[in-house]
């Protein structure tokens, strides 16, 4: 049996495919344990995951679009983050003695405490920014984003001369994609590109689905956990949008409520967060309208449900585009489409049989990775390769 060390961002959408990792390790026998924001993790995890807090504090809503949105990311939220959990993570290690860590590539402390004392460590990637370098074509944005990276490996007292990029570990990158999504990726021996993994997740008793009209088609909206800065005029376009539509189609939108309008249709389920793949697996979706995030993206895949998406900023506007090229979902401006744009589209995606057919395929592509099994067996085998492992 080995110990594995999960170190997470306080997202959904990076927690739940990590979730299925961990679930997958511990029914192999191994003991697996988290470490983040515990407010955060515990609900999403359930009461019997073993949780190390490293404290909760407010960071930076991030905004902007294209490049601004970058460096709000980076600013307001993976650099403050990584200075933050920095030295209750090195407590951690210290306390759990784990024979390696899953690292997700938003907390590069993980990274950075696993090379202090000198322990395998995988990166977990849960989007296709990182891994696809769209920035390659601006070496001045590339080189400020190393700038920042070098900061935080200086601060966690490595050698500079040993410096590497946090990110990407030399050992192993578990990437919850395809190469359907990713385009001309190159081929490296440590990416494992295991597609979707999709897991049961702690049930939501608070879910009305009796609220659910099977004669209706259901539309999920989710613009993920990062956007509610800048999603509350889309979701105002798009509630619109859905009360054009009429009767024949309901949506189910996952926000906070004070995101919405005031007056919404009957046709309009409003919850705090949404059960998607139990949505998902029970057949009860249609389409979902999101924004593009390769979490959601490959779930409704995965389940061979056509995507609308919006998207707003990082590796989001890429995988729309890759999902439309493939002919799974159309894309719609994320700032600039209107009430009818969206309704137009929409009706696309759910008429149009072609774009679940599309899906259905790129879904079969991109469960071909393994999931949650394949990412377990090459965990394994970092430990067992590992030059300070005794098993």
């Amino acid at each position: 049996m080995s110990r594995f060390l999960l170190v997470v961002p306080p997202l959904t959408g990076h927690v739940n495919p990590a979730a299925g990792i961990a679930k997958e390790l511990v029914a192999r026998g191994h003991e697996v344990a988290w470490t983040g924001t515990e407010t955060v993790l515990q609900p999403l995890l359930g009461p019997d995951a073993r949780v190390f807090g490293t404290g909760t504090r407010a960071f930076r809503a991030l905004g902007g679009h294209g490049l601004a949105s970058l460096r709000s990311l980076w600013e307001g939220f993976i650099v403050p983050y990584a200075r933050f959990t920095m030295k209750p993570l090195d407590t951690v290690v210290r306390e759990f003695r784990p024979d390696a860590l899953l690292v997700d590539q938003h907390t590069p402390a993980g990274a950075l405490i696993a090379q202090r004392h000198g322990l395998p460590w995988a990166s977990l990637a849960p989007g296709a920014m990182e891994l696809g370098r769209p920035y390659r074509a601006l070496p001045r944005v590339e080189a400020w984003m190393t700038d920042q990276l070098e900061r935080l490996w200086q601060r966690a007292g490595l050698p500079a001369a040993e410096f590497t990029d946090p990110r990407f570990s030399p050992h192993l990158v578990l990437a919850t994609t395809g190469r359907a999504l990713l385009g001309d990726l190159p081929a490296l021996p440590q990416y494992a590109l295991v597609g979707p993994v999709l897991t049961r997740r702690p049930a939501d008793p608070a879910f009305p689905w009796e609220r659910l009209d099977p004669g209706r088609r259901t539309v999920l909206v989710t613009m993920g956990t990062m956007s509610d800065a800048v999603g509350a005029d889309f979701l105002d376009r798009t509630v619109q949008a859905l009360a054009r539509d009429g009767k024949g189609v309901q949506a189910v939108i996952a926000a906070q409520r004070g995101a919405l309008p005031a007056d919404l249709p009957d046709s309009v389920l409003v919850v705090d967060r949404a059960p998607v793949l139990e949505l998902l697996s029970k057949g009860a979706l249609d389409a979902v309208l999101c924004h593009g995030g390769m979490n959601t993206v490959g779930e409704s895949l995965a389940h061979g449900v056509p995507l609308l998406m919006a998207p707003i900023r990082n590796d989001q506007p890429f995988v729309a585009q890759r999902v439309a090229e493939a002919g799974a979902g159309l894309r719609v401006p994320f700032s600039r489409v209107g009430p009818q744009g969206i309704a137009e589209r929409l009706r696309q995606v759910l008429d149009e049989p072609s774009h679940r057919k599309a899906a259905e395929l790129l879904g079969r592509q991109l469960m071909s990775g393994g999931g949650a099994v394949a990412g377990a067996e090459r965990l394994e085998a970092l430990v067992a390769d590992s030059p300070t492992s005794s098993r």
